[in-house]
């Protein structure tokens, strides 16, 4: 035997069986029992304070898109992060999308989150990521109105009540209990009733419009959680004060940004880098500049990132009638931190389901 391939098979051989692991998977049930214990704002608050102390690495994400067999346009999102603090973990989400899977019965997006040993870097946990996604997108957007709303909040807008905007009704009642009133609306009027008449039975008065434009003026915030990719949503339908949380990320006319009170983030080189969503747009033609911008007087300003806001670096709201824009690129250090905390209560359960590596 050639005693050079022998000490290679055997430099290979011995890590492999040393450090052969079982990788946990965990599926969308097991995701979501354990998110119902999770207080979910209070995760996503202390999220952007490690983002506002640095602790986190957060690259450009990898962004395919394509068309299908059937000429439909759909996309992959790859976004690897680490979150220091608490969290110290690695990990990336992958997020699919086709938004022709309504039709044939399917959620528009679909998912994995993968978490990393800090130690090694293998594959530790593999989880069911669309659940998570939703979750913390609704988190997030509820963290940003307790941040900038006029508390206490009585009504709100959700147009679009496709997962998102189910998951955001869903979180938005559990944490304004001052919440009287809320107006659904979707090109699917079908869908609006159906979670209109869900949320009613153990909530008050949910509605559905007639009209986006119906739901948004009889709100004081405004959620927009569709699909669409061209601006409809006017300043003038806006009440003084309102908060609008862009989710969607196209469903405002630029008018909108130029003529609200504040803007707020959640990553300006996210935002800055993106040639396909309208507010990357308009950094590009020149209408909107970062937070820390002095190149061009004439662009109208982001005032900051919502990690500012949570660590005490900017005020947030000026005054009562001022409208606010809350512009959420979605991180996925946000999706990392959840995973991290479902996996650990998880191991400590004996939940999900080993696999070899």
């Amino acid at each position: 035997m050639n005693p050079v391939l022998s000490q290679a098979d055997n430099l290979y051989e011995y890590p492999a069986q040393e450090l052969a692991s079982q990788l946990l998977y965990l599926r969308r049930e097991d995701v979501e029992e354990i998110c119902n214990e999770l207080d979910a704002v209070a995760l996503m608050a202390e999220v952007f304070r490690l983002k506002a102390a640095g602790e986190i690495i957060l690259p450009d994400e990898a962004y395919l898109s394509w068309k299908n067999l059937h000429g439909e346009p759909v996309r992959s999102l790859n976004m690897p992060v680490y979150v220091g603090g608490k969290f110290s973990t690695a990990g990336t989400k992958i997020i699919n999308s086709n938004p022709a899977n309504t039709k044939r019965g399917l959620p528009r997006a679909s998912g994995l989150t993968l978490l990393f040993d800090d130690e090694t870097v293998r594959v530790t946990c593999v989880m069911e990521g669309a659940h998570i996604s939703a979750l913390r997108t609704a988190a997030v957007s509820t963290l940003s109105i307790s941040l900038v709303g006029n508390a206490p909040i009585h009504s709100a807008a959700i147009i679009g009540t496709g997962a998102i905007g189910a998951m955001h009704l869903e979180l938005m009642v559990k944490t304004f209990s001052s919440l009287q009133r809320v107006m659904l609306f979707d090109l699917n009027r079908a869908q609006a009733e159906g979670l209109a008449e869900k949320t009613s039975r153990t909530h008050r008065n949910v509605e559905v419009a007639s009209s986006a434009e119906e739901a948004v003026q009889s709100s004081e915030v405004v959620i927009a959680a569709t699909t669409v990719t061209t601006g409809y949503i006017r300043y003038e339908w806006l009440r003084p004060g309102a908060v609008v949380v862009n989710v969607s990320l196209d469903d405002l006319l630029p008018e909108v940004f130029l003529k609200a009170g504040k803007i707020f983030i959640d990553d300006w080189n996210l935002v800055r880098q993106d040639s396909r969503r309208l507010l990357g747009k308009m950094c590009r033609e020149g209408l909107i500049a970062g937070p820390q911008e002095t190149s061009n007087p004439n662009a109208r300003k982001i005032d900051g990132e919502l990690c500012d806001i949570v660590a005490g670096g900017h005020p947030g709201r000026s005054n009562s009638e001022e409208v606010i824009v809350v512009n959420p690129f979605g991180l996925a250090i946000e999706d990392i931190a959840f995973a991290t905390r479902i996996f650990e209560i998880a191991q400590a359960r004996g939940v999900g389901i080993p696999l070899k590596t």
